[in-house]
Order: C-alpha cells, then sequence, then structure tokens
C-alpha cells in the first residue's frame, strides 16, 4: 500500500482556492462558512488493525472519520449535517463520495505526497482545492 509512508505525518492547510463557494453551495450557513474559512485545520492518517483514522483538528472543529476502505459508514460533517460516506484508496489518493442527508453528493479527493496533501472537493460545477503541508 503506498499510503504506508505517509502514516502519521501531520500536515497543516497552508492555501485554499473557493472554499467559501463550496461551502456555499452545500447550504452551509453563512456563521460557519465564515469561521470555517479563517481555520486552518491539522489533517493526519493513521491505520489501526483493517480501519483507517482520517483526523482534521482545528480551533473550531475536531473532524475523526474512521473507515474501511471501500465500506460506507455514517459520520457528522463539519457544519454537522448527517451523511454516509464511502472511502476508497487509489494509489496515494482517497477518494470520498459523501452522500448528505439533504440529498446532495460531494466528491472529496486527498492525495498525499511526502510534504502535502491536495484536497480536491466537488458539489455540481463548484470545484474547491485545499493544501496541507506537512508540519515539521
Amino acid at each position: 500500500m503506498v499510503l504506508e509512508g505517509i502514516l502519521g505525518k501531520k500536515y497543516k492547510l497552508a492555501t485554499s482556492d473557493k472554499f467559501e463557494d463550496y461551502m456555499k453551495a452545500l447550504g452551509v450557513g453563512l456563521i460557519t462558512r465564515k469561521v470555517g474559512n479563517t481555520v486552518s485545520p491539522v489533517v493526519d492518517l493513521a491505520k489501526e488493525g483493517d480501519e483507517y483514522i482520517l483526523s482534521s483538528i482545528s480551533t473550531f472543529k475536531n473532524v475523526i472519520l474512521k473507515f474501511k476502505p471501500g465500506v460506507e459508514f455514517e459520520h457528522e460533517t463539519p457544519d454537522g449535517t448527517k451523511a454516509t460516506s464511502t472511502i476508497s484508496i487509489e494509489g496515494n489518493t482517497l477518494k470520498e463520495v459523501q452522500k448528505r442527508s439533504d440529498g446532495k453528493v460531494t466528491t472529496i479527493d486527498r492525495t498525499f505526497t511526502d510534504d502535502e496533501v491536495k484536497m480536491v472537493m466537488n458539489i455540481g460545477d463548484i470545484t474547491s482545492t485545499r493544501v496541507y503541508k506537512l508540519q515539521a
């Protein structure tokens, strides 16, 4: 598995493009969008047995996704919406398809390298890209 080399590394948000547009398309409220746009989460990926743990930690909200590749699971999004997601692993990319309780579907691709994580989120015709850099 290609991901083994990046397990346990911490990556902090460095750049964010069109994230507010993406949150707006998801129906996230104004105040939550404003706060969400100002925080710089730290993400990391760990593995316990056959389960992966993807964490996004910030001063606003901590999100911890525990998943097995290809197996649908329930969780709560950072804005508090209930959702089900399936995350598959293709090389060094986590490909997530998230179905929200309001019927909206979004895809989130997280590509890990030694020094960064590139997160590309799509809903409809909106694409947001966030880049996280490896913390020293």
